[in-house]
């Protein structure tokens, strides 16, 4: 098995400190924000006197508490409770269309509605706890993610692009679809697709995933106007970055990668990449490595 792979630009730096843990909630609050006249779930996950507050955002098909939060008896899944245990507050909120936030009266959602969604977020959460926020976003929502960061900077302290499907080269083609949204289902299928490294997770965990995925988001959302996504732009990301991938994550790009990270200005960035772990390592036994690296790189920048 190969090492844990660290690309940085200077020396890793963990700094030690004392922080009281209170054992956070069993589940996940649920709050509603106002996002120019839209209401938005965010969940919270908090722990008393916080080492810092990280706002989570998932991916293309499934919402924040299957992603963020699965709880399975005997098994410790849930991202949620594992930066919890590292002395962080955790919030997780759920795009329009997703999990408890409805649709707005279009009926789709598009890359810069997103963005601003993710920056009114962001705002309301600053200003809740008097901090600058690490935003942390999985797949598709790392790519929402990174919009949101080089439009909305100001309430960001560090970004992590998980999973980040950015590809080299690939430019979307321009679309406004005036058409009423499909409005699919979702099935188990999809909901199991990411789950590719064998005897990376059990299989009542899997089960237990699909479960709730198929019932926080029984209905795919739908998306317009995804040329949106051609404004990303790794030299407009002025923030500290980590760029986190599973060894094994058919989604992502080296070479989009490499030209990423060579891009963002900040030098304070890392690229690491998680041993054995696939597109849903955050669910799977690269949990604890992706865990220790979204971690050590928050404490490094401080």
């Amino acid at each position: 098995m190969r090492l844990l792979r660290i690309l940085i630009l200077f020396p890793t730096i963990i700094l030690a400190g004392s922080f009281s843990l209170a054992f956070a909630q069993d589940y996940a609050k649920k709050h509603t924000v106002d996002a120019d006249g839209h209401p938005m779930a965010v969940w919270e996950k908090s722990v008393d006197n916080p080492k810092g507050i990280i706002l989570l955002h998932h991916g293309r098909t499934w919402s924040s508490l299957p992603d963020f939060d699965l709880q399975v008896e005997g098994e410790e899944l849930s991202l949620m409770d594992g930066f919890n245990e590292r002395g962080y507050s955790v919030w997780a909120m759920d795009a329009r269309g997703y999990g408890e936030t409805p649709r707005d009266e279009t009926g789709w959602n598009t890359p810069n509605r997103s963005a601003r969604d993710i920056s009114i977020v962001l705002k309301w959460l600053a200003e809740r706890t008097d901090q600058k926020i690490h935003l942390w976003g999985w797949s598709m929502g790392s790519m929402l993610s990174h919009i949101a960061a080089q439009s909305y900077p100001e309430n960001i302290k560090s970004l992590t692009l998980f999973g980040y499907p950015v590809r080299a080269g690939f430019v979307y083609p321009k679309e406004m679809i005036e058409s009423e949204p499909p409005k699919e289902a979702t099935t188990a299928v999809a909901a199991a697709s990411d789950f590719l490294v064998p005897g990376s997770i059990s299989q009542k965990a899997i089960d237990e995933y699909v479960r709730h995925s198929l019932e926080a988001d029984p209905i795919r959302m739908d998306w317009n106007m995804q040329h949106q996504y051609n404004q990303i732009d790794a030299s407009k990301v002025t923030m500290p970055v980590l760029l986190l991938e599973g060894e094994f994550d058919p989604l992502t790009d080296t070479e989009m990668h490499a030209n990423s990270f060579a891009a963002f200005p900040n030098g304070q960035k890392q690229w690491v990449v998680l041993n054995d772990g696939d597109h849903a390592a955050l669910l799977e036994k690269s949990r604890k490595q992706l865990i220790d690296a979204s971690i050590n790189f928050i404490e490094w920048i401080e």
